[in-house]
C-alpha cells in the first residue's frame, strides 16, 4: 500500500515537521512493515510552468515528426515572450495547455535543461511527459495535456503536487484494513495519540423502495449489497488534477472520470467498488453462483468460463462481472463520444458489496486474475463501509461530472451480528509476561475500536472492520503492539551446561560439509510441488510418492502440494542455472519431505499463555504427516574441468552412486549397491542403495543417470544423474556415534584378483562376496577396472578386477596369510556369483 503523506495529512493533523521517516518509525512501532519512504520531487528544481501551445511548426526531413513550437508562459522566462521549444511528441494541439520546464531547471535524475541546437533549431526548454516528470503512468505515454481553466506562468510543480513523500507499506494477509488510507490514518493516529477524521463518517439516506432492484440468491457468500444511481453525468467531464495525482502516488493509472473515483473511494475506505453503465444494465442486477459453461468476458478482454464456485453479478442476461474481482465488458463504462458517433456513459449505477473472503480468494486464483478489488476482499473488508463507500462515489461523481443522485436507496442486508469476545484482563499481561494492568488493557482495544465492557473479565465487541480478530490472543496481540513491542523485556534463555548439538544434528552436519567438501553446492528449493511432476518423473501410477499432503491455502495453485521427494526442486534449480550459462552442475540439499497419515486428524490449537502439556504436544504431533529427512544430489556437464594436468572427465551415474556412499560414510555405516530400475532413473544406469538395518537389508535409496523421458520432459541437460537417499534409514544403519578410524603401525598387503562373471552379475554383488570371504584381514577393497571382450573372454562375460588390502592390527603379515585370504575371497566369489579367476 503507497500511502501519500500529503493524503496521510487529511485525516491526521500530523505535526507541521513530522516528515516521512519519522512516520515510518511511529507505523514501524506499532508493528507495520513500512519498506521504503519515496521523497517525489526531492531532486526536482524550477522554473516548472503551465504553458500555452500558440504555433506549431512541421519540420521535414528528419527520420521521425519533429515540431518546433512557440509557448506562452506567461512572465516566468522574465520577458513574457512565447518561448521557442523543439518537442516530437503528437498528443498536444495548438491552444492546449501544457507542462514547461525552462533553462536553468533540473528535472528527476538529474537531468538539466539548458537551451540547446537540435534539429536546426534552438529549443529553450522542454514540454514534459509524466515520465520525464517522476509521476506515473498516466496512461496517454505522451506529453500532459492539462485542463484548459490554468493561466500560463502558473508553478506547475505546485498544481501537479510534484513533491511529495510516499511510504510503501506491506501489509500482511491479516491487516487487510490497512489496504486504504482510513487504515492506515487510524494507525498514525493510535502511534501519535491523535485523533483521527474517519472519512467513512457521511451523512447517508436511509434505503427504501426507489432504489435499483437487486436480488441476492447466495446471502452467504455475499452478505451486503448497496446499489446508487447518479444520472446527468458529462461525458466529458475528466479527472481533477488532485485526483489524478493522488491516484499516480498510490500506484494507480488515471482512466476515466466514472472507474478514477470509485479507484480514489476504494483506496480511501477499503471498499472495493464497481459502476455499471446503466443503459447496458437489463433487468434487476443479481448475485449467484455461476452455472457451469458460463462464460463472461471481463474488462480486461479476456473471455473466460466460469466454474460453479465462482461468484457473478447478473442481469437478465446473463454474467455482467465476476463479483469481487472484475467487471464485466458488456457493461463497461464510455467515458466520452467515440469516433463512431456513440455517446459516452451518462447514467451509472453504483455497486459497493461485501462477499465473502474465501471465495473471492478461490476465484481470483481459479482465473489467475488478481485485482485491487480481490487482494482486499480476500484480506477482509469492513462490511459496514458500504452505504458509506457508495455515498462517497455518488458525492464525488455528483461534484465532478454535473451528475444527479437518485434518490433511489438499495440495501440488501443479510442478518448478522459483531463478534463479541470475552478475555480476562491479565489475558495479555501473561503472554507478554509485562504487567500492562486493566486501564492499559481497555485503553488500547478501544483504540482498536473495539467496545469494551467488564472488571475482571472483559467483554470486548470486535469493530467491522478488523475481521482478523477471532480470539483472545488476538486482542492481547494489539495490546503489545501498540504497547511497543521494543518494550518487551529480552530475557536468554540459560542452556543447561554440556549440552549441544545431538548426534543426529551432527549427522546432518557432517553430511553437508562432506558434499561441499566434494564439490557439490548447496540449494535450499520450496517444500511445494505439483501433481505433474510425478507424471514427469515418470512414477508409476501407485507408487507411495505420489501420495501428497494438500494444502487448504497454497501459495501457489500451480504447487499446492508439500514434496515427497526433494528432485524435483533441485532439478529446476540445476535446468535454471543450466539456462543462465552455468553448465558444469552439482548441487545438493538435505531437508524434510511429507507423507500423509493413513488416517486423518485434527490438529490440537496449543496455547500461548502457558507450555502445553506433554499429552497436547503428543496429540498435534501425531496430527503431523511423517516427515523423514532426505538428502539429494543431481549432477550435469563436466565433474573436472580439463586443463593442463589431463582431460577431465564428465558427470556421471557413477558420482551419483559416490555421493551416496559419502553420506553413508558420514552417518557410520556402508551401502550396499545393487542393479535397480525405479521412476525417473535409466533402467540400465540405475542402483538400488541398501543398507542393513537391525539385520535386515532395507531399501534407503536410488542413484545413476536419470532417463532420457525424464531428461526431455524436464529439459535439463543430456545424461543427468541424480542421487536421493532418506537419510533417517541411513542413520538407523548406523552404529552409534561415529568413530575416528584407528590406523595402524603395520604395513598393507595388497592383492589383486580379476574375475570373470556373467554380464548380468552387479560389480556389488561381487564385491559383496569377495567382502564376505576375506574376512576380518580385509581393510578394503576397490574395484579399478572392468574388461569386455567376447574373443578373450567369451559371449556374454565380463571381467572386475579389484584391489584387496589386507592388514593385521597386530602383527605384520606373510605373503602366506595375505595370500589365503585372497583366495578365500576367491572362493566365496566363485560358490555364489559364479565368478572364475581371469587367466585360471
Amino acid at each position: 500500500m503507497r500511502v501519500p503523506l500529503s493524503w496521510l495529512r487529511e485525516y491526521v493533523d500530523l505535526p507541521a515537521t513530522e516528515t516521512g521517516r519519522d512516520v515510518q518509525a511511529k507505523l514501524v512501532g506499532v508493528g507495520l512493515e513500512v519498506e521504503t519512504v519515496e521523497q517525489l520531487g526531492a531532486d526536482l528544481k524550477g522554473p516548472l510552468v503551465v504553458g500555452q501551445v500558440l504555433t506549431i511548426e512541421e519540420l521535414e526531413g528528419f527520420k521521425k515528426p519533429i515540431r518546433f513550437c512557440t509557448v506562452d508562459v506567461g512572465q516566468a522566462n522574465g520577458t513574457g515572450e512565447p518561448q521557442e521549444i523543439v518537442c516530437g511528441a503528437r498528443n498536444f494541439a495548438v491552444g492546449d495547455k501544457v507542462v514547461v520546464v525552462l533553462p536553468g531547471a533540473e528535472l528527476p535524475g538529474g537531468f538539466a535543461i539548458a537551451a540547446r541546437k537540435t534539429y536546426g533549431k534552438t529549443s529553450h526548454g522542454m514540454i514534459c511527459s509524466t515520465d520525464e516528470l517522476g509521476m506515473g503512468d498516466d496512461g496517454t505515454h505522451g506529453i500532459i495535456v492539462l485542463p484548459p481553466e490554468h493561466e500560463a506562468g502558473t508553478d506547475a510543480i505546485e498544481l501537479l503536487e510534484l513533491v511529495d513523500e510516499v511510504l510503501d507499506i506491506a501489509v500482511t494477509p491479516d491487516r487487510g484494513y490497512c489496504l486504504s488510507m482510513r487504515g492506515i490514518a487510524r494507525e498514525t493516529a493510535t502511534a501519535y495519540g491523535l485523533p483521527l477524521r474517519d472519512p467513512a463518517l457521511l451523512d447517508v439516506p436511509a434505503p427504501n423502495a426507489f432504489g435499483y432492484p437487486v436480488q441476492v440468491s447466495d446471502p452467504i457468500a455475499c452478505d451486503r449489497f448497496t446499489a446508487r444511481t447518479v444520472t446527468g453525468l458529462s461525458p466529458e467531464a475528466r479527472s481533477p488534477i488532485w485526483l489524478q495525482r493522488r491516484l499516480q502516488k498510490a500506484g494507480m493509472r488515471p482512466i476515466s472520470l466514472a472507474v478514477d473515483v470509485t479507484n480514489y473511494v476504494m483506496l480511501e475506505l477499503g471498499q472495493p467498488l464497481h459502476a455499471y453503465d446503466r443503459s447496458l444494465v437489463q433487468g434487476a442486477i443479481g448475485v449467484r453462483r455461476a452455472l457451469p459453461g458460463e462464460k463472461l468476458k471481463t474488462l480486461d478482454g479476456t473471455e473466460r468460463t466460469l466454474d460453479a464456485e465462482d461468484l457473478v453479478i447478473t442481469d437478465e442476461r446473463g454474467p455482467i462481472g465476476l463479483a469481487g474481482v472484475m467487471g464485466g465488458a458488456n457493461t463497461e463504462i464510455a467515458d466520452h463520444a467515440d469516433p463512431t458517433g456513440a455517446a459516452g456513459t451518462t447514467d451509472v449505477v453504483i455497486e459497493a458489496a461485501h462477499f465473502d473472503a474465501l471465495t473471492i480468494a478461490r476465484t481470483s486464483r481459479r482465473h489467475k486474475l488478481s485485482s485491487e478489488a480481490a487482494k482486499r476482499f480476500e484480506r477482509g473488508v469492513d462490511p459496514q463501509a458500504t452505504s458509506a463507500a457508495a455515498q462517497r462515489v455518488v458525492d464525488l461523481l455528483v461534484l465532478l461530472a454535473g451528475g444527479t443522485a437518485e434518490e433511489g436507496v438499495t440495501e440488501v442486508i443479510a442478518p448478522g451480528a459483531p463478534r463479541t469476545l470475552t478475555i480476562p484482563a491479565d489475558h495479555p499481561d501473561k503472554v507478554a509476561g509485562v504487567a500492562y494492568g486493566r486501564e492499559t488493557v481497555v485503553r488500547r482495544l478501544q483504540q482498536v475500536g473495539c467496545d469494551v465492557y467488564g472488571q475482571d473479565a472483559l467483554t470486548v465487541t470486535v469493530p467491522s472492520w478488523r475481521p482478523d480478530l477471532t480470539d483472545p490472543n488476538d486482542l492481547a496481540e494489539e495490546v503489545i503492539r501498540l504497547e511497543g513491542y521494543e518494550n518487551l523485556p529480552s530475557t536468554l534463555p540459560k542452556p543447561p551446561a554440556g549440552r549441544g548439538l545431538t548426534e543426529r544434528q551432527r549427522t546432518h552436519r557432517r553430511v553437508g560439509r562432506a558434499l561441499a567438501g566434494a564439490g557439490y553446492v548447496e540449494a535450499l528449493s520450496y517444500p511445494f510441488i505439483g501433481e505433474g511432476v510425478f507424471d514427469q518423473l515418470g512414477l508409476e501410477k501407485d507408487d507411495p510418492a505420489r501420495r501428497v499432503v494438500t494444502l487448504v491455502n497454497p501459495l501457489s495453485d500451480e504447487e499446492p502440494a508439500l514434496r515427497t521427494t526433494l528432485l524435483p526442486g533441485l532439478l529446476s534449480a540445476l535446468r535454471r542455472n543450466d539456462g543462465r550459462g552455468s553448465h558444469d552442475l552439482a548441487l545438493f540439499e538435505t531437508g524434510l519431505v511429507f507423507h500423509p497419515q493413513d488416517e486423518l486428524r485434527i490438529a490440537t490449537r496449543l496455547p500461548v499463555d502457558r507450555r502445553p502439556t506433554d499429552e497436547e504436544i503428543a496429540s498435534l504431533t501425531a496430527a503431523l504427516p511423517n516427515q523423514p529427512r532426505h538428502a539429494a544430489v543431481v549432477l550435469s556437464g563436466a565433474r573436472e574441468q580439463s586443463g593442463w594436468w589431463g582431460k577431465g572427465h564428465p558427470a556421471t551415474w557413477a558420482d551419483a552412486v559416490e555421493a551416496a556412499r559419502t553420506i553413508a560414510t558420514e552417518a557410520g555405516t556402508q551401502l550396499a549397491v545393487d542393479q535397480g530400475q525405479y521412476g525417473p532413473w535409466h533402467p540400465g544406469r540405475c542402483a538400488a542403495l541398501y543398507a542393513v538395518i537391525d539385520g535386515v537389508k532395507t531399501l534407503v535409496g536410488h542413484a545413476g543417470e536419470l532417463h532420457p523421458r525424464v531428461v526431455k520432459a524436464l529439459g535439463l541437460p543430456a545424461r543427468t544423474s541424480a542421487m536421493e537417499l532418506n537419510l533417517d534409514l541411513v542413520e538407523q544403519a548406523s552404529d552409534g556415534a561415529l568413530q575416528a578410524p584407528r590406523i595402524s603401525t603395520f604395513p598393507v598387503a595388497t592383492q589383486d584378483v580379476a574375475l570373470v562373471v556373467d554380464q548380468d552379475v552387479p560389480a556389488a554383488a561381487v564385491e559383496h562376496y569377495l567382502r564376505l570371504g576375506a574376512g576380518e584381514l580385509l581393510e578394503s577393497i576397490r574395484l579399478f577396472d572392468v574388461y569386455e571382450n567376447a574373443e578373450q573372454l567369451g559371449e556374454g562375460k565380463k571381467s572386475l578386477a579389484y584391489a584387496l588390502r589386507f592388514r593385521a592390527a597386530d602383527r605384520t603379515l606373510t605373503v602366506d596369510e595375505a595370500s589365503a585370504a585372497r583366495d578365500a575371497a576367491v572362493a566365496q566369489a566363485a560358490e555364489s556369483a559364479g565368478a572364475v579367476l581371469r587367466g585360471a
